[in-house]
This record gives C-alpha cells, sequence and structure tokens, in this order.
C-alpha cells in the first residue's frame, strides 16, 4: 500500500490564530449604543435620508449637463476639456457635502501629487462601498467599472463623468484590454484625469493588506499611495464577506453622529528599473511601503480566496483544511472560474470506472489544466498531491476527486457521500484515508481508527458503511467535523515533515518539468 503525503506551501499554513481579512463581526452589546441608535434613527436618519437625495440629484443634474452632446465613444478617445472641467469641481464639492449631510467626517492629510508626478492613484486598503469618498477628494479620477455600471440611467451618468475604464466580463480579453487602455492613458500626452485604482480587488477588514493585483503596475509609471483609515470606536463601515451587509452597515453609520474617515497621501512611489520590468513586484513594493506606513502586516491572500472562504463557510469547512488548500491553489489559477462542462473533471470522468491510478508528471498536468508549466501555484499544487517527496509523479484522479467534490458540494454532508459515489460507492483502505485526510485532515492513524470503527473488512469499505455509521454515532461524525475545525493541516500518514514550509527554487521545479 503506497503512503500518501500532502505537501503545504509556505503561504498556505494555516493555524488557530490564522488572520482572517474577510471576517467583521458588529454588534450594539451596550445599552448606550442601542438608545443613541433608536433616537438617530427617529429623529437624524430620514433628515439626512432627504440631505443626500437631494445632493446625488444634484450631481446627476451637473453630470447630465456635462456629459450633453458627448458620446461613449468620445468620453473614451479623448478627455473631457474646457467648461466641462469646472464641472468635476462642482460634482466634487456636492458628493464631499453628500457624504458630511451623511455623518461622515474626511480629513485630509499629505499633498496629492499631479497627473505629471503621478498618474496613478492606489489607494488601500479598500474595507467598505463608502471607500468611494476618495473619488471626490482625489478630484474625481477616471475609476475602474463594469460596463454595466455605466449603463444604468442614475448611477451611470456620474460615472461615465469620470470617463472611467470599463471592464467587460463578457469579453475574454477584458482583462488585457483594460491593463492595456490604462497604459495608453497614462503615457499619453493628452491631459487625462488621474487612474485611481483599489489594487486589493476586494473588502478587508483592514487588519493586513493583502495581495495587490498587478493590473495597475503593468504601464511602469509614478503613482501615489494614498491610505484610507476609519479610528472610529464603533467600526460600522467594514464590508466583508463574512460580516454585516450593505443596508445594515449604512443604517448604522448613518445613525452614528459622526464617522470619521482620513485619507493620507504618501510620496510619490517611482518603480526602479527591475520594477518597471516586473509588475508583481512593483506591487509588492508599493505594497510596503502602505502596510509598514499603516503599522499592518501583509498576507498572501488574493481576491479569488474570498471565493474560497465563501465556500469553506457553506461546507462548514475550517480553512485549514487541506481540501480548501487546493481549492485557494485552483483559484489563483483560475480554475474555478472555468465552467464545469469545460473543466478537466468532466474531460476525464470516463477514468473514474477504472479504479487503477492515473500517473501523470508536472508538464502533463498542466497540460491538463491548460496552465503554464512555470506557474508557482500550479507547482504548490502538484507538490501537493505527490505520493512521497521523491516522486515525479501524482494520481490525477486524486486530483479529480478534490474538483469533484468542490464543484459538487453543497453541505458538510455531501463532501465524503459524493467522493464515494464518484468510485463507485466504495473504497479500499488507503483511499478511504486519503479521503478523511482530505476533508478532514486526519492523519493516517486515526483514519484506520475510523476505518476499522465502520468496516470489518481488510480493504473494501462501501456509502452504506459509512452511512449507517453516522446514524449510529451521530455524535461521532459531529465530533470529527469539530475536531476538523480545530486542526491544522496534516497528511495521510504520519510523516513529522507535514506542515512544513517549502521553497520553490530552480533546481527544484526541473526535477518536475
Amino acid at each position: 500500500m503506497s503512503e500518501t503525503k500532502l505537501l503545504i506551501g509556505s503561504d498556505m499554513i494555516a493555524s488557530k490564530d490564522m488572520l482572517n481579512p474577510f471576517v467583521h463581526h458588529l454588534e450594539l452589546t451596550s445599552t448606550y449604543d442601542k438608545f443613541k441608535t433608536a433616537f438617530f434613527t427617529i429623529v437624524v436618519l430620514p433628515v439626512r435620508i432627504v440631505a443626500i437625495m437631494t445632493l446625488l440629484l444634484i450631481a446627476w443634474l451637473l453630470a447630465t449637463i456635462g456629459l450633453a452632446g458627448v458620446s461613449q465613444t468620445e468620453l473614451s478617445e479623448r478627455p473631457l476639456s474646457g467648461w466641462r472641467r469646472y464641472i468635476r469641481r462642482w460634482i466634487c464639492f456636492v458628493g464631499r457635502s453628500a457624504y458630511l449631510a451623511g455623518g461622515m467626517n474626511m480629513v485630509v492629510k499629505g499633498v496629492k501629487a499631479s497627473r505629471r508626478e503621478a498618474p496613478l492613484l492606489v489607494i488601500a486598503p479598500h474595507s467598505t462601498f463608502l471607500d468611494s469618498c476618495i473619488s471626490y477628494v482625489t478630484g474625481f479620477p477616471s475609476i475602474i467599472a463594469r460596463i454595466e455600471d455605466g449603463l444604468n440611467p442614475w448611477v451611470g451618468r456620474v460615472i461615465n463623468f469620470t470617463q472611467p475604464v470599463y471592464v467587460r466580463r463578457d469579453d475574454p480579453e477584458s482583462r488585457h484590454n483594460t491593463i492595456q487602455e490604462i497604459i495608453r492613458r497614462v503615457k499619453s500626452d493628452q491631459d487625462w484625469p488621474q487612474i485611481l485604482i483599489f489594487p486589493e480587488g476586494t473588502c478587508t477588514n483592514r487588519s493586513c493588506l493583502i495581495t495587490f493585483k498587478p493590473g495597475a503596475f503593468y504601464p511602469a509609471v509614478p503613482v501615489q499611495p494614498v491610505l484610507l483609515r476609519y479610528p472610529n470606536k464603533l467600526d460600522t463601515v467594514t464590508w466583508t464577506w463574512d460580516g454585516p451587509g450593505a443596508l445594515k452597515l449604512l443604517w448604522l453609520t448613518m445613525t452614528q453622529p459622526a464617522t470619521t474617515v482620513e485619507v493620507e497621501f504618501l510620496p510619490v512611489y517611482v518603480p526602479s528599473e527591475y520594477e518597471k520590468q516586473n509588475p508583481k513586484a512593483f506591487a509588492e513594493g508599493v505594497r510596503n511601503v502602505m502596510a509598514k506606513a499603516l503599522a499592518v502586516p501583509t498576507a498572501d491572500y488574493t481576491y479569488d480566496d474570498c471565493r474560497v472562504a465563501v465556500k469553506a463557510g457553506q461546507l462548514g469547512l475550517p480553512m485549514t483544511s487541506n481540501l480548501i488548500t487546493v481549492e485557494r491553489l485552483r483559484s489563483r489559477l483560475g480554475l474555478t472560474r472555468i465552467k464545469i462542462e469545460d473543466s478537466a473533471l468532466v474531460k476525464n470522468m470516463l477514468s473514474f470506472q477504472n479504479r487503477e491510478s492515473q500517473p501523470v508528471d508536472l508538464a502533463e498536468f498542466a497540460n491538463s489544466l491548460n496552465v503554464t508549466v512555470e506557474d508557482g501555484s500550479l507547482i504548490s499544487l502538484f507538490k501537493m498531491h505527490l505520493e512521497n517527496e521523491h516522486s515525479s509523479t501524482i494520481d490525477f484522479k486524486k486530483y479529480l476527486l478534490a474538483e469533484y467534490i468542490l464543484q459538487k458540494a453543497t453541505s458538510k454532508d455531501d463532501l465524503i457521500v459524493l467522493a464515494f459515489k464518484l468510485y463507485g460507492e466504495y473504497f479500499d483502505k488507503e483511499m478511504f484515508e486519503y479521503v478523511l485526510n482530505l476533508v478532514y485532515n486526519l492523519s493516517k492513524s486515526e483514519a484506520s481508527v475510523i476505518y476499522n470503527e465502520m468496516t470489518d473488512k481488510p480493504n473494501e469499505i462501501r456509502l452504506a458503511d459509512y452511512l449507517q455509521y453516522g446514524k449510529q454515532y451521530p455524535e461521532k461524525i459531529e465530533s470529527l467535523q469539530n475536531l476538523s475545525k480545530n486542526s491544522a493541516p496534516r497528511t495521510v500518514t504520519d510523516f513529522s515533515s507535514c506542515g512544513q514550509s517549502f521553497h520553490v527554487d530552480m533546481d527544484d521545479d526541473k526535477k518536475y518539468q
């Protein structure tokens, strides 16, 4: 019987104390806070809503006037000029007034650089929809927006006035085209507005700075980092995947006497020659500067990790689960956005009728997933499924098993049942132990105990055995699930090196190529 070891990359190591930037809990606990919120809801909130709606209507009218006679094509081809630029100042004034009417106090520190000094404004941390206030503080720069937003007859008018760089989600070349448009504008001799970008790509709780997307850094031009802080006793603004919804946050924010947001302009960051050639290094350099100024750590999370966190919550899985580690790597490779009918899983479903292993090397693995063989996330994903440290092939069916579970499962009760069904409703002992490790992080010895409790057969366990065990001992299944929530990633075998970080160097990569 082969021993299977899951090797975890250094950026995937997790613990009970791991930083989770996608969680925010907010409850009114004190009697004072509850009374204050009730009073402001009845007395102040209606007045604020009327004032904000009036000011937004004025902003819409100004934008409508400013866009009169300008087509969508003209907006994307050349910057607005003449009297239209003066309207931008008025819209900024009205926008800031709307936030002030809602009880938000904006404190500005530092000096904003001109377009000539820094064509791009990099904003972080991004933690709330209220971060849009930065547009009015920075002179209404161009933003990155979905094409659908610009078609909205109300909000779209104001968005269009910023002359945004539109993203078309139905266009497979959208990311490339967006980067090219940013490059065209920032290097143009025309007097385009500065471009404002939130490089994190999603909202966090400001406990750290997550990975910056490199798109803003491909132009290789100086950027100005801009920090956002919300130094309030009660945090009613943070909007994360796991936390209060937008309406609740808006209500609680507008029923506070005042909510402060600090905007700090840092010195312009000029990229080195190396950073000009390496957008990821450029992004990392800017992130480090901003993190130091904020006195917060950096964390190698991405926007795609948000979706993984949501999936983990839906399935009742801890973020330390090996199954979730697989999903994080797949997300970084863009595999979670592929339609299931186009995935490697569907193309290989017939292979599960044959119970033998399906060994592939790194090149074959990359080809099957249509991913570049040099991608670091692909190498980490490959190493997770190695039989041992000296192997050069993995069992591709075990990778497909994880993909199948994560695409099909809708609850934690589905996870192992689906795995059984994929394999014809029965496993040998080694495969059952592998599945328990993948889902619950159980070691080989722990999984072996569970196996022996479920069946007396030496090398065969059926779905019926598993289901019958769950009916007879529901408390044991519940205990197993709760145990996994508090455990760090472990291996199917009892290797003591499991969970140790590894570093992929060039010589190591070549072994798999």
